[in-house]
């Protein structure tokens, strides 16, 4: 990714998903995905669900399996 910039959903996403690395990652992603739902922006969440179904490389793994379970409850 040199020299592109992270969008700042998938910082925002990465950076959540960083204070639940001490969780499990199936339960840290369902945590995260509450927690997007119910704070973040629908244009912010929709963007972060797309990031992921194009392919999300430079996005934590649980962060993209919180954005999958968002997509899967729309």
């Amino acid at each position: 990714m040199s020299g592109a910039t992270i969008p700042p959903y998938v910082r925002l996403a990465n950076e959540i998903a960083a204070q639940f690395a001490h969780r499990p990652p199936s339960e840290a992603a369902t945590a995260i995905a509450t927690h997007l739902k119910a704070v973040w922006d629908p244009r912010m969440k929709n963007a972060l669900i797309a990031h992921v179904e194009a392919g999300a490389e430079d996005l934590d793994p649980v962060a993209a399996l919180a954005a999958q379970q968002l997509a899967a409850a729309q």
